[in-house]
């Protein structure tokens, strides 16, 4: 990914970085007051969820309409924290009397773990830059450390985006030092955590065939068999104790919940966009002519599971076209990957990806935007043409991202 162009010492390093850490964490701490979204309640109903009931509840209980739709190792990290949030208030992880609780104890408990949890995006920038210049690596932190972006959905809207890009950096960090083995497992775990980071992994696929899984025949289908059990040991430690519970359909059921239409409550600038706007053109245009065009009474952007809007005029966009649109899309970068597997260029094949993702994806919502701003603040400072990349993709997707404020 980078070239080696000074060998700081790693506590210098460390030090500095700390700086921006700390500042950008004085910026959080002043926000705890501040706007919070319905995320904060789901994440705090999640924390009761995991916390009151046995695993095998976990994604079958309906006690509010917000359900547990991650990954199992999400799930173990709401069970984790439930531990010191019953020991600050026992009614924060209470399912019932927990319900819609915004006492200050809820609020600052849940603000605080995320800020917390932000240690993970720390070192994960620090090894993706410790090989770089310093003002380079100043750049990168400043980009990523200070981004708008995480700061409004994590520490306003409220998610945990800044520990899923922590290993996201780690993940990429390895591979870029030719550590293919433990950027392969990290990106398991990654997967484990949030599924919508597997947008990227056609292109972890093909580079590790590529690129680690060399050397003839025999030694490539050694390397392949041991990449292979990593990745199937993570997801069997992840999903093993719901298929022994026999509820691994009930967690694909609620992780993949088609049902909620094309497009999320807060819309994506995305192709569908235009293709929606195009239907409802037509439609407007159609009636106007004397045609009886019915207008759909759902919305397009409700958000909710059978809430979707069928189309006027145009053919109805299906999960599964939106995932060869976005298959096609990727088609491109699969092939420079496979003819050009090099370690530098892995973050921006991933950041393709995302791109690609977010373009083309069903059900986007516009902080998905961070999957490829924030790679792509990595790759940022090695040319002019990749700073203006990073500036018109990122200013670009300011914009929706506030729509959450």
């Amino acid at each position: 990914m980078m070239e080696m162009q000074e060998s700081p010492r790693t506590p210098v390093v460390m030090a500095q970085l700390s700086w921006f850490f700390g500042i950008a964490t004085i910026v959080k701490l002043l926000l705890i007051p501040s706007y919070h979204s319905t995320d904060l309640e789901v994440h705090r109903h999640w924390l009761a969820i995991t916390h009151s009931l046995p695993l095998s509840q976990w994604y079958t209980d309906e006690t509010s309409e917000w359900t547990l739709d991650y990954p199992p190792f999400f799930a173990y990290l709401e069970r984790f924290l439930s531990m010191f949030a019953h020991l600050i208030d026992p009614q924060i992880v209470h399912l019932h009397h927990g319900l819609n609780y915004k006492a200050n104890s809820a609020i600052y408990f849940q603000r605080m773990s995320v800020i917390v949890s932000d240690l993970f995006l720390l070192y994960g920038v620090y090894r993706s830059t410790l090989a770089l210049a310093s003002l380079k690596r100043n750049l990168i932190w400043l980009l990523v450390i200070w981004s708008p972006g995480l700061l409004i959905v994590d520490h306003l809207h409220f998610q945990y985006n800044g520990f899923l890009f922590g290993w996201l950096l780690l993940s990429l960090s390895f591979l870029a030092q030719g550590r293919d083995v433990m950027g392969g497992f990290l990106f398991a775990v990654l997967l484990c955590f949030k599924h919508l980071f597997a947008v990227a992994a056609p292109v972890y696929f093909v580079y590790l065939l590529r690129h680690y899984c060399r050397g003839g025949l025999v030694r490539g289908f050694a390397r392949l068999s041991v990449m292979g059990a990593i990745v199937v040991a993570v997801f069997v430690a992840a999903y093993g104790p719901f298929v022994y519970h026999g509820q691994i359909q009930e967690v694909i059921r609620r992780m993949f919940p088609f049902g909620r239409g094309l497009c999320h409550a807060y819309w994506a600038p995305n192709f569908w966009v235009f293709y929606i706007m195009l239907d409802k053109g037509i439609a407007f245009l159609l009636r106007k002519f004397g045609f009886n065009i019915p207008a759909p009474v759902a919305s397009f952007t409700g958000g909710l599971v059978g809430d979707a809007s069928p189309f006027a005029i145009l053919p109805r966009v299906t999960p599964l076209t939106t995932f060869i649109m976005v298959l096609l899309a990727l088609l491109p970068c699969l092939f420079r990957t496979w003819k050009d597997p090099r370690p530098r260029l892995i973050v921006r094949s991933v950041a393709y990806a995302y791109t690609c993702g977010f373009l083309f994806g069903w059900h986007v919502h516009e902080k998905a935007s961070l999957h490829f701003s924030i790679p792509l603040a990595i790759v940022a400072v090695e040319s002019l043409e990749d700073a203006k990349h990073y500036f018109l993709l990122s200013i670009g997707n300011a914009s929706p991202l506030l729509s959450l404020c």
